[in-house]
């Protein structure tokens, strides 16, 4: 049995539609909102003097539209870029949505082999980059990807400056009858998976789809009038695109950029954002941080928690979002009372968000109800189906996982397991392909496990439990780097690295404390037997971690192998192992 959220309107914070509302393109929604405030700031960049108004960003965005047609590109084409998150890349996407071809960003952090694959699997001709990302364009084609477009210095042979690109002319070239003629149907944004169990996958979100999911957001979170967003995440995962870039385009908004993700609690202060979203993680470390300088919610007047509030750049949000894993429930209690709720969502890649807590009925714990518009059920086994016109169009290149992954009657298999309450309220448990089933038998999933340690303590980077038919649980941790050396500094320790800490006695028996207390919430089966600490650090697109820091388990478990048995291995007298016990 499908259950379809109510297609009632959510009553607005303000009275206007946003501009972009009932545009067919993405292409159109932007026009509206030069036309809607065409002498309002557009675009920003955190730590550069760039400022363009609505007008300034329509004739950058037509200068590099015809600059890319001079390289030949035109509707159906994709054009790759490869820089992190400044106005040149927001003006090239916009760009190339113009010419109804289809931009796509490739994670800064991806390998030669990696960029070599996506380039090749979307048959780009044209690459836009900043140099410090030039080595990882090795083992690209040349005669296959013959464009490079170079953001800053030097272009070099057979490459051009993107400011030289701006002034290129195509002679016959009609910009207003190019965007014209780009339909709902034409492919906007090509996101790639993280290629957990594969090669990645490029998902097709269409400009219908996109803006489908603007209008159905819009109904749970009312976008403000005259808003402003900050754009930090890499625009080659959803998260930003949906959070930040299109909002911008959809509602006229100001949009920052932050080049660097240790510069965004910076930027947030000074943009003063009308809403934001962040990863649990980064929530997590935030409260850290004011727990630290003993800022109490509970103990402050009205007036304190509102100068704490503008002193974290939140004083004009409307709305706050977490998105990625479900907050725990003291994160969202603690930025609560602060008047700062945090409303959980879920989506993917495949249909963008799709689920989000009304910011008037937050259910700690869940991801909130189906957006307005959409339709889901769970198979007997669990597995949420999404069916809605937010859903991709499918994977290219890849008609098999395609009908994988939708099936005959629309419905999109998203491969998350969830229960569902009486009210629609959703709760992720975890990936289908990742719960463990235990040696006797027993069904749980890791990612409740590893949300309960890493919600223990701050100073537990990450988690990654392993159990799947093995007589029971155990853990690798990875200590967070800049909690650490707040640890270490706290408790006297000389050496804050993060290889003499693994091993600390002071830092294991805080760790014992924090598993404990993790499994005291979790049931007999669940709790985690031993554990072992690693002394590295697991950073985005290395062996452990996805650009989206997802788990590789697989790898995980074969990089590690000899830790995990470890922890399997009988105790001798004398305690020789490299797990720590639990008491």
């Amino acid at each position: 049995m499908s259950t379809t959220q109510d297609r009632h309107e959510t009553p607005r914070m303000d009275p206007s539609t946003p501009p972009g509302a009932g545009a067919v393109t993405l292409c159109e929604a932007f026009q509206r909102a030069v036309a809607h405030a065409p002498d309002e700031i557009a675009l920003r960049a955190y730590g550069r003097a760039t400022e363009l108004t609505w007008r300034d960003f329509a004739n950058a965005v037509r200068a590099a539209a015809e600059g890319l047609a001079s390289l030949g590109v035109a509707r159906g084409d994709t054009v790759a870029m490869m820089t992190r998150n400044i106005p040149e890349l927001v003006i090239a996407d916009a760009a190339a949505l113009h010419l109804g071809a289809t931009p796509f960003s490739i994670y800064p952090t991806s390998t030669p082999e990696q960029v070599a694959y996506l380039v090749a699997d979307a048959d780009s001709r044209v690459v836009l980059y900043e140099p410090q990302f030039a080595p990882a364009l090795t083992g690209i084609d040349p005669p296959e990807c013959p464009h490079r477009i170079t953001v800053d210095g030097v272009a070099g042979p057979s490459e051009i400056t993107f400011y030289e690109l701006l002034r290129q002319t195509s002679p016959g070239f009609d910009f207003d009858a190019t965007w014209r003629a780009v339909r709902p149907c034409d492919i906007a944004a090509l996101l790639y998976t993280s290629g957990t169990t594969g090669p990645p996958k490029g998902v097709q979100a269409t400009h219908a789809s996109i803006l489908a999911t603007l209008d159905c957001l819009s109904r749970a979170l009312p976008y403000p009038v005259a808003g402003h967003v900050v754009s930090y995440l890499p625009f080659a995962h959803i998260g930003d695109r949906i959070a930040s870039y299109y909002p911008a385009l959809y509602c006229a908004h100001t949009l920052t950029t932050v080049p660097e993700m240790a510069d965004v609690l910076v930027a947030v202060r000074e943009a003063r954002p009308t809403q934001w979203s962040a990863v649990p993680r980064v929530w997590e470390k935030l409260m850290a941080g004011l727990q630290s300088r003993g800022i109490t919610p509970e103990t402050m007047s009205k007036a304190k928690r509102s100068e704490v509030r503008a002193s974290l750049g939140f004083d004009r949000a409307r709305w706050l979002a977490s998105g990625a894993a479900p907050l725990s429930g003291d994160v969202l209690d603690y930025f609560g009372r602060l008047g700062l709720p945090i409303c959980d969502t879920w989506g993917m890649s495949e249909c963008g968000i799709g689920a989000v807590n009304p910011i008037d009925d937050i259910r700690p714990g869940t991801v909130g109800r189906v957006l307005p518009g959409l339709e889901y059920t769970l198979l007997p086994d669990g597995e949420l189906l999404l069916r809605g016109p937010t859903v991709m169009a499918g994977y290219r290149k890849n008609p098999e996982a395609t009908r994988q992954a939708i099936d005959a009657e629309g419905w999109l298999h998203t491969g998350d397991i969830a229960t569902a309450d009486a009210d629609g309220y959703l709760t992720i448990l975890d990936r289908k392909k990742e719960l463990i089933i235990s040696a006797g038998g027993k069904n749980m999933s890791p990612a409740n496990i590893e949300r309960q340690i890493k919600a223990a303590s701050t100073l537990i980077g990450q988690a990654c439990v392993i159990g799947d038919r093995r007589p029971y649980n155990t853990a690798l941790l990875v200590l967070d780097p800049e909690v650490s050396a707040a640890f270490a500094a706290a408790h006297g320790l000389a050496n804050a690295e993060l290889g003499p800490l693994s091993t600390d006695p002071v830092v294991q028996r805080h760790l014992e404390g924090a598993v404990a207390d993790a499994n005291s919430r979790l049931s007999r089966v669940e709790q985690v037997k031993k554990f072992a600490v690693l002394p590295v650090e697991w950073a985005p697109s290395s062996d452990e971690l996805t650009p989206t820091m997802k788990l590789r388990r697989r790898e995980i478990s074969r990089k590690y192998a000899d830790v995990i048995e470890s922890l399997y291995a009988p105790v001798t007298d004398s305690g020789a192992t490299q797990a720590a016990r639990m008491r």
